[in-house]
């Protein structure tokens, strides 16, 4: 491996093979994270495994009740939601938990009622639907990228309240969560998709342009999360510098809110205040 480069902080390429100290430094305490080290693997394992068998309950118990459950993942690009979603999908059956990673809307879709190519994958009872993205794309990646007009995010952050109505008042378990890291935080997981092989397939044009536009993204998830979180469909926020804590996390806040037959509280336990805030929270003291 070659040697890291020291650089001044605001010096960094992301086609530099060598990822500049000022970055890894900052990058775990980014954003206001508030633990210094990353969580030990042993317990993570331990964590993870008792908290994927309480999901299997409540798929279980999900199949026996007819509840349908829909959890949106959203967040800034490599905030780790495909990570996350991977550890709720793990051990669950397939037949009845489904990822929703929807592309580019087709020229169909694009004629349609914004919400309707996301209607067609809402879970039937007995299923899990979870959203890797979702319609608050209006709100971000849309806005921020200019690929939808101002009144069109405008008239989005105002029925979208009234969508989600509709769709818990028709019993639906609806669970939204928003995965935030910080800006050096970003910059490092992009690096590691610029140059791992393994990783490349990751990185996409618009994630490119994502480092120059942090503060535009900054600016609209906060008027999306201050819009948007209701009595009905709260927004809660993870911070997610570490992969770790970010899935044990996220597994909570899902679990927590759900009952079901067989539920341990003792295991569930509660998600981590230092690092999981409901949206007014959050952006009282954002840290970014």
């Amino acid at each position: 491996m070659s040697k890291k480069k020291t650089a001044d902080k605001g010096t960094f390429k992301l086609g530099d093979p060598d990822l500049p100290d000022w970055v890894e430094d900052r990058a775990h305490t980014s954003g206001g994270y508030p633990y210094d080290d990353k969580m030990d693997r042993g317990d993570y394992d331990d964590e993870l495994r008792e908290l994927q068998i309480e999901l299997l309950k409540l798929q279980a118990h999900a199949r026996e009740s007819g509840m349908r459950i829909v959890v949106l993942f959203e967040g800034r690009d490599s905030a780790g939601k495909g990570g996350t979603i991977s550890r709720f999908t793990q051990h669950l059956n397939p037949r009845h938990a489904h990822v929703v990673a929807l592309a580019k809307p087709t020229e169909t879709e694009a004629g349609e009622w914004y919400f309707q190519r996301y209607v067609r994958r809402l879970p039937t009872m007995g299923d899990i639907a979870l959203f890797d993205r979702s319609w608050y794309n209006r709100a971000g990646v849309e806005r921020v990228m200019g690929f939808c007009k101002p009144e069109q995010t405008e008239h989005f952050l105002q029925e979208v309240p009234t969508f989600e109505r509709m769709l818990v008042d028709d019993g639906i378990t609806l669970i939204k969560i928003w995965l935030n890291i910080g800006r050096e935080m970003q910059m490092k997981r992009f690096h590691a998709r610029r140059h791992d092989p393994l990783k490349q397939w990751k990185i996409s044009p618009i994630d490119l342009k994502a480092i120059d536009k942090f503060d535009a993204y900054t600016l609209a998830r906060d008027e999306m999360l201050s819009r948007t979180h209701t009595e009905h469909a709260p927004w809660t926020v993870i911070r997610a510098n570490d992969k770790k804590r970010t899935r044990l996390n996220a597994l909570r806040v899902v679990l927590s809110r759900c009952d079901y037959k067989g539920k341990k509280a003792k295991t569930v336990g509660l998600p981590d205040p230092k690092i999981v805030l409901p949206a007014p929270a959050f952006l009282a003291d954002r840290g970014d």
